[in-house]
C-alpha cells in the first residue's frame, strides 16, 4: 500500500526524533566555547517543528547546573516562538554556566536510552557555527527543501476589501511541510506601505524586514539581502496568507490554518 510521505512526516511530529550530522558544530557564549563536537545530533522533541543540537557530554565545555524545566504547554505544535525551556519529553533541565555567565534552562538531557550521554542546547542562548560558517534562527533541517520558482500566475492580495498587491510575475516558494508562499515584485505592491521595526531570521533565506499597511501591521516581509541560495527572493514581498485574502488565477484560496495564524492573532490582533 502506498504511503503519503507528508502524512508520515506529520505522524512523526508527535515523537522524539534525531538525526546524526557530520558537520563540526560549535556553540559559544561571549566568544568562549560551550560545546565543540564532531559527533552532534539534530534533535526534535515531540511536537517541535524545527531541530536543535544535541552533543555528546564529553564535548560540553560549560558547567551544567540542574534546575526545574518550564511546564509543557497544551498546543498541537511547538513552533520556534515557544521557548526551548518548554519540553515535551521527560528529562533533566540545566542552567548553563561558563565563568560568570549563566544561561538559565539552556540545556536539557532527555530520558531516552537512544540519546544517553547527549546534552541538548538552547539554540537562541548561544552563537553557533557549522564548520566555520555561522548559523542563525535554528539548524537547517536536512529533510526540508526551499524551492523558488518564477511564475506567470495572476496573484491578487487583499485585506478587508483593500487591494494590497497584484502581480502577473510572482515567484512561488515551496518549502517542505509548509504551504506555498507568493513573493511579488515590490512594484506590484499597490497599497501605502508603513514603517515597521520587526526583523526575523530564517536559516534558509536570511534576515527579513517587515511591511505594515493601514489595514494591519507586519502583514508582509521582504529579504533585502538574502542568503546566496535564496538570491531569487531579493527585494520581493511576501504576505501572510493567514491574515490576507489571496486569489490566484481568479480562484480564491482558503486562508491556511497554521501556527502563524495564532501568533498573528495573539501578538497583532489580526485574524
Amino acid at each position: 500500500m502506498s504511503v503519503n510521505v507528508g502524512d508520515e512526516m506529520t505522524r512523526l511530529l508527535g515523537v522524539l526524533r534525531h538525526e546524526p550530522t557530520d558537520k563540526w558544530v560549535r556553540g559559544r557564549l561571549g566568544g568562549r566555547l560551550v560545546a565543540d563536537s564532531r559527533a552532534a545530533l539534530l534533535l526534535w522533541e515531540p511536537r517541535r517543528i524545527v531541530p536543535t543540537y544535541a552533543v555528546p557530554e564529553k564535548d560540553v565545555r560549560a558547567e551544567l547546573v540542574p534546575c526545574v524545566p518550564s511546564p509543557d504547554v497544551d498546543v498541537p505544535v511547538l513552533h520556534p516562538g515557544i521557548p526551548f525551556a518548554v519540553h515535551s519529553t521527560p528529562g533533566q533541565a540545566y542552567d548553563v554556566r561558563l565563568g560568570d555567565e549563566v544561561r538559565e534552562r539552556a540545556a536539557f538531557r532527555p530520558d531516552d536510552a537512544d540519546l544517553a550521554g547527549h546534552v541538548v542546547f538552547d539554540f537562541d542562548a548561544f552563537d553557533w557555527t557549522e564548520e566555520d560558517e555561522p548559523v542563525f534562527a535554528h539548524p537547517r533541517d536536512p529533510f526540508s527543501r526551499v524551492d523558488a520558482r518564477r511564475s506567470s500566475r495572476h496573484v491578487r492580495i487583499e485585506r478587508d476589501g483593500v487591494l494590497l498587491a497584484e502581480s502577473h510575475s510572482p515567484t512561488l516558494v515551496f518549502e517542505t511541510k509548509l504551504h506555498p508562499r507568493f513573493y511579488l515584485p515590490r512594484k506590484d505592491v499597490r497599497a501605502e506601505v508603513l514603517p515597521s521595526e520587526m526583523v526575523t531570521a530564517c536559516p534558509y533565506k536570511g534576515r527579513a524586514t517587515y511591511l505594515s499597511f493601514p489595514v494591519g501591521e507586519n502583514l508582509a516581509w521582504t529579504y533585502p539581502d538574502p542568503l546566496p541560495e535564496a538570491s531569487p527572493l531579493a527585494g520581493l514581498v511576501a504576505f501572510f496568507d493567514e491574515v490576507v485574502d489571496v486569489t490566484v488565477d481568479g480562484v480564491p484560496r482558503e486562508r491556511p490554518d497554521s501556527p502563524v495564524a495564532k501568533v498573528m492573532k495573539d501578538e497583532f490582533g489580526l485574524s
